[in-house]
């Protein structure tokens, strides 16, 4: 165990790091792993792909994590891109700055982030910005593991939120470890042409070797 914090409903956050990768765990459960971040870079992929053709897109990413979904986002888009990251503990962003910075290649010190420190239920709510794309990567999804307030994302009032913040034509990805068919549909009548994925959480030799599991990727666009 590298380093620990208090998450804001009083739970054990620690940085694990062990013989064969990182963890994030939370209350002795792991919330987070550098063995299983293929679905994150995938979500990533989804974003950009959606937001080619924009020469100076805005994107707003949930959740910073190990910093994978981050620096997939930056690896794809253009040098005019902006990302405003938002993440509730600051103790994340800190290890970025320290021990956990190489792992994901330092995405907080691209000049095209800003990170916010801050819930990011509340931040959406007093946001005043437009995004071509706005990227999930909260909790455990739908069903939140770590911070209930987060459940109000999932909300048909979140979702209309999010919906707003879109530019015409903007897509909202949203991770999840597991399906929820009723989300879907609530994406969907909220407005959002809605398509949902599996992706393989694990990559590289592990994903070959038939190991991992599955997690699911929402995408939701709205109308041009």
């Amino acid at each position: 165990m590298l380093a620990t914090a208090t998450t804001p409903e009083g739970g054990l956050l620690e940085l694990v790091r062990d013989a064969v990768g990182w963890n994030i765990d939370c209350d002795k459960r792991v919330l987070m792993t550098s063995q299983t971040h293929g679905s994150e870079r995938a979500m990533a992929r989804v974003a950009c792909h959606h937001v080619s053709s924009q020469a100076s897109p805005r994107v707003l990413i949930g959740g910073l994590g190990l910093g994978y979904t981050l620096r997939a986002a930056l690896d794809r888009l253009p040098e005019q891109a902006s990302v405003v990251c938002v993440e509730l503990m600051e103790a994340i962003v800190e290890w970025h700055a320290g021990p956990l910075g190489p792992l994901a290649e330092h995405p907080t010190a691209d000049p095209r982030v800003e990170v916010v420190v801050a819930d990011v239920v509340e931040h959406l709510q007093r946001e005043t910005g437009d995004f071509d794309a706005i990227l999930l990567d909260v909790d455990n999804g739908p069903i939140p593991m770590t911070v209930y307030s987060n459940g109000w994302l999932y909300t048909a009032e979140g979702l209309a939120r999010l919906r707003g913040l879109l530019r015409p034509g903007g897509v909202l990805v949203v991770w999840s470890a597991g399906d929820d068919e009723r989300f879907a549909r609530r994406m969907k009548t909220a407005g959002l042409e809605t398509e949902v994925s599996r992706v393989q959480a694990r990559t590289g030799r592990r994903k070959r070797r038939g190991g991992g599991h599955a997690h699911v990727l929402f995408v939701g666009r709205r109308a041009p």
